[in-house]
C-alpha cells in the first residue's frame, strides 16, 4: 500500500507541480493581460488532472493486493495519503517559486487586483478598503506557515473531494470486511 501511495503520489505531484512552474512563468511575463477566471481554470483543472493518480492508485491497489476487494475507508486512506503527498509537492514548489524566483508576486497581484477593481467603477471608498485587506494579507502572507496554510487551502481541498469520490466508486466490500 505504501508504494503505491508513494509512487502515485509523486507522479501526482511532480505533474501539478509543474504546471505551477510552467503557468507561474508563463503570467510573470504576460503583465496582468491573463483573467483570473482562465488562470484559476487552468490551476484547477491541473490539479484535477494530476489528481487523477488518486483513482489509478486506489484501483491498482484493490485490483492487485486486494483481489478486487476494497472497503470505503481504505480505498479513502490510500486516495488521502496520494493526495497529502502530492500537495505537499505543490506547496514546496511554490514556496520555492515565490521565495526564489517571484518574490513580487504578492504586490502585482494586489496591483492587478486593484486595477480590475477601478476599472469596474469601483468607488474610491470601496477601493480604499480593498487595498487595507490586501495589504492586511500580504503582513500575513510573510510569515511562512501561514504562507504554507494558505497553500494547502488552494489544493488539498480538491485532493479530499477526489480521494472521497474516488473511494466512494471505487469500493467493494467483501463479506469478511464487515466483522472488522
Amino acid at each position: 500500500m505504501k508504494n503505491i501511495i508513494l509512487k502515485n503520489g509523486l507522479i501526482s505531484g511532480f505533474m501539478v507541480s509543474a504546471i505551477l512552474l510552467i503557468s507561474m512563468n508563463y503570467y510573470s511575463y504576460c503583465n496582468g493581460n491573463v483573467s483570473e477566471g482562465v488562470s484559476m481554470l487552468i490551476g484547477f483543472s491541473s490539479m484535477i488532472l494530476a489528481f487523477s493518480f488518486i483513482f489509478l492508485g486506489i484501483r491498482k491497489y484493490r485490483d492487485v493486493n486486494q483481489y478486487g476487494k476494497i472497503t470505503f475507508g481504505k480505498a479513502l486512506v490510500i486516495g488521502l495519503g496520494i493526495a497529502l503527498i502530492a500537495s505537499t509537492m505543490y506547496v514546496v514548489t511554490w514556496l520555492f517559486y515565490y521565495n526564489y524566483f517571484n518574490p513580487d508576486f504578492l504586490e502585482k497581484y494586489q496591483e492587478m487586483q486593484l486595477a480590475t477593481l477601478k476599472n469596474s467603477g469601483a468607488s474610491l471608498a470601496e477601493i480604499q478598503q480593498k487595498k487595507e485587506e490586501m495589504e492586511l494579507f500580504g503582513e500575513k502572507y510573510k510569515n511562512p506557515i501561514f504562507n504554507v496554510l494558505i497553500t494547502y487551502t488552494e489544493i488539498l481541498p480538491i485532493g479530499i473531494l477526489v480521494s472521497i469520490i474516488s473511494a466512494w466508486i471505487l469500493k467493494k466490500n467483501n463479506e469478511y470486511y464487515r466483522y472488522l
